[in-house]
């Protein structure tokens, strides 16, 4: 029986990729002299340290626009609470997300249900597993699913006939 998988994984490599040159371009630019500004990755998390809330705000648009560049969605990034750090600078936690929670995963099984397609979907862990009799039915849903916006990127893989 024809199957695939939904997925939402991000390419770990490729956030280091943009985190260093996001840090490269801090480090040249003007308004960006004589104060501390910092990204640093750590694990599942990137955590970004601004001289004030402009700033920190600025440290943010430029890791965006570097994660989109590389081909990483900014869907992928769960940025926590703003806190003070020392010397009144400002700290904030971003998470990077990876997998479909289980509430993402109903969400994304009740919208395939309520398209009426003659396909069965099932929640795996983190991703989602769609099957059914006809692979057009399957290239359907993934239509169905990609003009959607759930809040985080889904990918399709593992496409079996």
């Amino acid at each position: 029986m024809p199957s695939f998988d939904i997925v939402s994984k991000v390419d770990m490599q490729e956030i280091d990729n943009a985190v260093n040159q996001a840090l490269k371009e801090i480090g040249q630019r003007y308004d960006f002299k004589g104060t501390h500004n910092e990204i640093n990755l750590e694990g599942e998390a990137i955590v970004l340290l601004g001289a004030d809330d402009y700033k920190l705000q600025a440290v943010v648009d430029i890791l965006k626009g570097k994660l989109v560049r590389r081909g990483v969605s900014p869907k992928c990034l769960d940025y926590g609470t703003k806190e003070p750090a020392s010397g009144g600078a400002v700290r904030q936690r971003v998470a990077i997300v990876q997998g479909i929670s289980k509430d993402k995963g109903k969400e994304v099984v009740k919208r395939i249900k309520d398209a009426k397609l003659k396909v069965q979907a099932q929640i795996m862990d983190d991703q989602v597993r769609v099957s059914g009799k006809k692979i057009d039915d399957l290239q359907q849903v993934i239509q169905l699913l990609k003009g959607q916006d759930l809040g985080i990127e889904l990918q399709f893989v593992n496409m079996r006939s």
